[in-house]
């Protein structure tokens, strides 16, 4: 996927973050991959003998490429989670990985990041409250299905209703949106339910999956968000979150 090299050299090219200011995290280390992802499935992304559940529902060949990318991405979350905890925003610039599962990768996702990452910091800091603000346009089964028994873990979600994955596993809080939503649908449930969600919950840091495939121009999204939209929908949701004053990290997602 050229989209992760290319928005870093965007960033810098337009002097929106300097040239050694981009932090290459390395690999993540299996005592974090292993609070989440069962032996044998993180053993088989390093060889590329996948299960068949993952053969099947990825979407990706295995490559070497792959298992090193996906392995960095997970340590750019983890990464961007310590460092949003002491300076209060981190940003990588990959991550939402919210299809995988304990045993299986789904979706283009092959490590679910969001959770490796919240489980780090639990180890730590067993009782750390965690809100994943989900605003990809698909429903992150993944995450949701791993955190929820979970009562430190608030899953929060707007997506299409009727679009993939066909079978959903019930978050937190689910906001099912009509299929090609536009700005007005999106922004008015999104307003709605976030800000009490945040306030009840209270949440000691904040995975901000900021998806781009709720744009016009996606052709597996299925909404219609122009950039303008997507624009004011990130300025909204992490000024939210400063406004309370909880760390925030955002991630990639999908689009």
């Amino acid at each position: 996927m050229h989209k992760f090299p290319d928005s870093a050299a965007r960033l810098v090219a337009e002097g929106t973050v300097p040239a050694d200011g981009l932090i290459d995290p390395g690999s993540v280390a299996d005592r974090d991959l292993l609070r989440v992802h069962t032996p044998a499935y993180v053993q088989s992304i390093r060889t590329g003998a996948f299960n068949e559940p993952t053969r099947r529902k990825l979407g990706l060949p295995w490559s070497q490429a792959l298992s090193d990318r996906s392995h960095c991405a997970v340590a750019g979350t983890l990464a961007a989670a310590r460092a949003a905890l002491a300076d209060g925003l981190a940003c990588n610039l990959a991550g939402g990985t919210h299809h995988a599962f304990g045993d299986r990768g789904e979706g283009f996702c092959v490590f679910n990041d969001v959770a490796v990452a919240i489980r780090a910091l639990q180890a730590d800091e067993p009782f750390l409250q965690g809100m994943v603000v989900d605003l990809d346009a698909h429903q992150g089964n993944g995450t949701h299905a791993l955190f929820a028994v979970d009562p430190n873990v608030f899953t929060y979600s707007v997506h299409v209703g009727r679009n993939y994955p066909s079978t959903k596993v019930p978050g937190s809080l689910d906001v099912e949106l009509s299929r090609w939503a536009g700005a007005a649908e999106y922004f008015d449930r999104l307003t709605a339910t976030l800000p009490p969600a945040v306030e009840r919950f209270e949440p000691d840091v904040v995975f901000y999956i900021a998806g781009a495939d709720v744009h016009e121009d996606d052709r597996f999204g299925q909404m219609r968000l122009t950039t303008r939209d997507v624009h004011e929908r990130d300025e909204w949701t992490i000024r939210l979150c400063r406004e309370w004053g909880i760390p925030t990290v955002v991630l990639y997602g999908g689009g």
